[in-house]
């Protein structure tokens, strides 16, 4: 753990969850995997307040509803802990946070005061190493040392009480001393008490001070100096998951579409399969992906099946929409018998292991009419007055093809089963879950289903596809959603960019990792309706380095474009009721650059994190400039915002911030290669053939 190298001391030990082995099953209808028997405990565990202590420390931060819900981090990753801590009286006072990992060692980690310092912030950056169930608190304390060294400086040049002054530093600094000799570091207890043979009345006021600054005692005081009327707040969690849960970067395909073929004599279609899809594993693993998302893979329903473009009425062959599942074949714990069956499912997420990806699969809760579950649970659903089972909607919109669940009937029944289903893909190797609209289910349920896998599976992710209010969003990060879909796609000007991203990064990173998609099946955003292959980099390039987490449906790199219907967002010809077989080697494409943007992810931790965000100057509305750093890795991020022309700014540096000492700093453009020597100030020119510098500070 990178943290001060204090005294630790064990707490009560214990033991984190073991990720559960992961095989293929060796039948196509493999068992139902276990679920809890006992009555469902829907209840988070809350932290109680404690009130305020001896050194009052208040307003606590990442605390997730009182406690009640761990924040977030993962291994190696730094992440700030906050309060307000003051006392009574004008006696200096100091803070702590102490980190417990999950077999309960303690690191101290000492807090800075922070402007602005009248309203009295601290604040401490941590770094958990391994994965599990940590905690941390805040322990406010009181400071004699600091409170001595004011008093000494004020009082010594005045010559008021001298000879009381260095007494009580004397004290201080031999009492110190003896701290220092118990934790076995005699060198500091040597030098504390030394200085405290020093502190002699006689000598001149700026002496002693000196003596009482020098570096050596400063750095044993602040190891070993007495902390009084120590004050703890209680322990809050944090859950600190494996790197993929903040840093990753995903790309969506349809298996069905991939070697998909059309017999013009016999106008039908043979879909794609698993075993057709390695070759495009290969080709994104190459684009430098470590994620592959596949929309649901089951059976699909043919009644009220959706044709071409949405419409009502099927042509023959139609495959219908992937998110209606369920049929004579099974439902969610069934594949589509034309992508293939156990066996090359199994093939697939091995070939895709092989290659360094891993498998994403959609969940989706909610059933075709012909799902199995309508007729064994008609009570799992909606009937409304008429007696007919209520399908989706989202007015206008109509989902005839789609019932949703009521999770108010028979909830333990819905609970047990969605959990016997996550268990089957698990077991099949699939430890990341995008989560289709989990915001039109119950809080409680996710809360439920995210503590029951932590539990089994801490390696098990959870995708949000939740574009909607932003407290529901919230809300589902904090109760255990590892990522997010996000207001990226709608946010495309300068301040709305830079507003998004400091509310993500300094207002949500407890409990909330954006996951920036560029475009998705139910989204073609306006900024890339021209088709204008500029417009197709800029919006890669800003995904790709603003957020830790990105993703690209296929087609982008291709600059599909051609929205149904003017003023809207969905694609014509959607891919999600009709076979999208694609040259993915056609000119032009966005191959190489996509590559390119993920071998840079991958070489800066910097890129990788997302909480040291910094915003650079630059006037011009139509450039985006913007800094980040991860310890001795720094990058900037100069981008326009303009895929039509060119722009010119100045881009104004924080040389102190990106760790430069100097006036100049040493920068290397990571897409082309160049070399530059900057100041604080620097004229930039951009255009559409290439938009973006992506410019690693180079330490010298």
């Amino acid at each position: 753990m990178s943290a001060t190298a204090n005294p630790s001391r064990k707490r009560q030990q214990r033991t984190p969850a073991t990720p559960a082995a992961a095989g293929p099953a060796p039948t196509p209808a493999p068992a139902p995997a276990p679920v809890p028997t006992a009555p469902l405990d829907l209840r988070p565990t809350v932290t109680l307040p404690r009130g305020f202590g001896r050194i009052p420390v208040a307003k606590v931060s990442p605390v997730i509803e009182g406690g009640a819900y761990p924040a977030k981090a993962v291994a190696g990753e730094l992440f700030p802990v906050r309060a307000k801590v003051f006392r009574e009286g004008h006696d200096a006072v100091n803070a702590s946070v102490i980190l417990t990992s999950p077999t309960g060692e303690e690191t101290r980690v000492d807090m800075t005061p922070v402007e602005p310092r009248g309203l009295d912030p601290w604040e401490a950056w941590v770094r958990p190493d391994t994965e599990g169930a940590w905690t941390f608190r805040v322990e406010g304390w009181s400071d004699p040392w600091a409170t001595w060294l004011h008093n000494a400086e004020a009082k010594l040049p005045a010559g008021v009480d001298i000879d009381l002054v260095c007494l009580e530093g004397r004290d201080l600094l031999e009492r110190t001393a003896v701290i220092a000799e118990q934790a076995g570091d005699p060198v500091a207890a040597s030098i504390l008490k030394a200085t405290a043979m020093l502190l002699i009345p006689e000598r001149p006021a700026d002496d002693l001070i000196e003596v009482a600054t020098a570096h050596g005692i400063e750095r044993a005081m602040k190891r070993y100096g007495p902390r009084e009327l120590l004050t703890p707040t209680a322990d809050f969690p944090v859950q600190v998951d494996r790197a993929r849960a903040l840093f990753s970067s995903w790309y969506e395909f349809f298996p069905r579409s991939i070697g998909a073929s059309y017999d013009p004599a016999t106008k039908k279609w043979t879909s794609g399969t698993f075993d057709s899809c390695h070759e495009r594993l290969e080709q994104v693993a190459a684009m430098g992906f470590d994620v592959v998302y596949m929309p649901p893979i089951h059976p699909i329903g043919t009644a009220f099946r959706k044709g071409r473009n949405n419409t009502l009425i099927p042509a023959p062959g139609d495959p219908g929409s992937p998110w209606a599942i369920g049929g004579p074949e099974g439902g969610h714990d069934a594949i589509h018998p034309d992508l293939g069956d156990w066996d090359a499912f199994d093939r697939f997420v091995a070939k895709a292991k092989e290659v360094g990806l891993e498998v994403a699969l959609d969940f989706a809760l909610q059933a075709s009419p012909d799902h199995p579950w309508v007729s064994a649970h008609p009570e799992w659903f909606t009937t409304r007055l008429d007696g007919t089972i209520a399908y989706a909607e989202n007015p206008p919109k109509k989902y005839q093809d789609i019932y949703p669940i009521n999770f108010d009937n028979d909830p333990d029944g819905i609970y047990r089963e969605v959990l016997r289903i996550l268990k089957l893909w698990m077991s099949h190797g699939v430890r990341i879950f995008r989560v289709d609209n989990p915001h039109t289910k119950p809080v409680e349920f996710w809360a439920w289903v995210m503590r029951q896998v932590r539990e089994t599976d801490p390696d098990v992710i959870f995708l949000a596809e939740a574009f909607t209010k932003p407290e529901m969003m919230h809300t589902l990060g904090m109760v255990g959603f590892h990522q997010s879909y996000t207001y990226f796609t709608w946010r495309n000007t300068k301040a709305e960019l830079q507003e998004y991203l400091t509310e993500l990064s300094t207002g949500m990173d407890a409990f909330y990792r954006p996951n920036f998609f560029v475009n998705t099946p139910d989204i073609n955003p306006f900024f890339l309706q021209s088709g204008n292959p500029a417009a197709f980099a800029i919006r890669a390039i800003l995904a790709a380095t603003l957020s830790p987490s990105w993703g690209v449906y296929s087609g982008f790199e291709l600059f599909e474009h051609e929205p149904l219907k003017p003023g809207g967002e969905e694609y014509k010809n959607s891919e999600k009721f009709e076979y999208r077989p694609r040259d993915f080697s056609a000119q032009p494409n966005l191959n190489v650059l996509l590559g390119s943007l993920n071998q840079v992810r991958h070489d800066h931790p910097a890129l990788q994190q997302l909480r040291q965000i910094r915003f650079l100057d630059a006037p011009h509305d139509g450039v985006l400039a913007f800094a980040k750093r991860d310890g001795d890795d720094a990058v900037v991020v100069i981008c326009s915002l303009d895929p039509n022309q060119g722009v010119e700014t100045d881009v104004h540096f924080d040389l102190g911030w990106l760790g430069v000492s100097g006036p100049t700093v040493d920068l290397r453009d990571e897409l082309s290669g160049a070399t530059f020597t900057w100041g604080d100030r620097n004229f930039v020119r951009l255009h559409p053939a290439s938009p973006a510098m992506v410019l690693h500070v180079l330490r010298r």
